[in-house]
């Protein structure tokens, strides 16, 4: 990995908002302008070498991606705009169709709202009973924990590999093992783990499988859905219209294409998917692994710096994601990161899509700081200086 690959770092930023999106490297968008500039066509559309060309770009990407995550076929992979949509698709178009009145899904106070509202809708539509799996004292999710949880009513567990705020890295292996004994369905929200850590849904049994490609270098606007082939082939689709149907004669006579097109109805995002394709390039030739272990050990460095500061509070030590959350004693989350901003350092501050681990945490809003493989140990050092107690009181008092 070369920094210069990436243009915004060339603006002397300290960017660790990598939790809401990740900066794109030099191959994305030439990637994206080499499709406007040099074959801009429909894909799936045309007869001629330019929408040829452009159809077998996108669905090499497919392939892409069916290799990334070592889905069985190509064909279970479904692209959306983002994991929102994805988790939206896999709420209410499985299982809307699937569940009954009172049955229990299962989530936890420290989902994003992409897990959570989808879920609370169907509650409220019919009548289906959303709970709670409870958080440790680390605010982390434990195999008993999730055991202890589960009753005869219980049909789907919801959550995510690595969260957005907190950062913990669920045992999923575990619970989907056991989830499966009971005949119980998992969905994963893999938004925050997919470009950071292997994920292999034969090896984990996964169900569903939702993430974006904006938060592992890939352009805004993309996302995967993926799904079983029988579970995502009951799947009703969330649009309907152009390339997704073989035939309409009359209300009682349409006929749809097979997986994965009859879930891509209209002119897909194509030049955001290709870009995508060139950021799964880019992750395969640093690795996941190394990119993982990367992340962990800068991880380690800032916390022990922070440590060493007056007054940081963090809420999220003990855990193996790419994220700390902390905030400044008495200082309200957003004044901390428009106080960075001063510094060209970057960070998040706010709920982060989060709400409920408001009951978790009794506090609403952090700040967060987020790491990819981009980020250094000079990027951390700028931080912890500018968070350094008594620079902040001077600057505060303007002596």
């Amino acid at each position: 990995m070369n920094r210069n690959d990436f243009p915004m770092l060339m603006q002397d930023i300290v960017y660790f908002d990598n939790g809401a999106t990740t900066l794109k490297p030099n191959s994305v968008i030439e990637g994206i302008c080499d499709y406007y500039s040099n074959y801009s066509s429909n894909a799936h559309r045309g007869d001629y070498k330019l929408s040829l060309k452009a159809s077998k770009e996108y669905e090499s990407v497919r392939e892409k991606v069916k290799e990334f995550i070592n889905a069985k076929d190509k064909d279970e992979i479904v692209f959306t705009s983002g994991a929102t949509e994805s988790l939206n698709m896999i709420i209410n178009g499985y299982f809307k169709y699937n569940l009954n009145k009172e049955d229990e899904v299962l989530i936890t106070k420290s989902e994003h709202a992409s897990n959570i509202l989808p879920w609370y809708e169907l509650e409220n539509e019919m009548g289906i009973k959303v709970k709670y799996i409870p958080l440790t004292e680390n605010h982390t999710v434990t195999l008993d924990n999730v055991k202890n949880s589960i009753t005869d009513k219980t049909k789907v567990i919801s959550i995510a590999h690595v969260t957005n705020v907190i950062g913990d890295l669920r045992p999923i292996k575990e619970i989907i093992k056991y989830a499966h004994k009971k005949g119980i369905l998992v969905v994963i929200d893999g938004a925050q783990s997919v470009g950071h850590t292997k994920i292999d849904v034969q090896n984990l049994d996964i169900d569903f499988l939702a993430f974006s490609a904006h938060k592992m270098l890939g352009p805004t606007g993309v996302g995967v859905l993926y799904g079983k082939y029988d579970l995502l082939d009951k799947l009703k689709p969330f649009k309907y219209g152009g390339g997704m149907n073989i035939s309409f004669i009359s209300p009682k006579e349409i006929e749809y294409k097979e997986l994965p097109y009859k879930l891509e109805a209209g002119t897909q995002n194509i030049a955001g998917v290709i870009g995508f394709g060139k950021a799964i390039d880019y992750i395969n030739n640093i690795g996941i692994d190394n990119i993982e272990e990367y992340c962990l050990e800068l991880r380690k460095y800032i916390i022990n710096g922070l440590k060493k500061l007056k007054n940081i509070n963090v809420y999220n030590e003990n855990v193996e994601g790419s994220t700390i959350a902390f905030n400044i004693d008495n200082v309200f989350a957003q004044d901390t990161a428009i106080y960075l901003d001063k510094y060209n350092i970057c960070v998040r501050s706010g709920s982060h899509c989060a709400k409920k681990l408001e009951d978790e945490l009794g506090i609403k809003n952090t700040c967060r700081i987020s790491i990819y493989f981009y980020n250094t140990k000079e990027d951390a050092d700028r931080l912890i200086e500018a968070l350094d107690n008594d620079k902040i009181l001077e600057e505060s008092l303007g002596v």
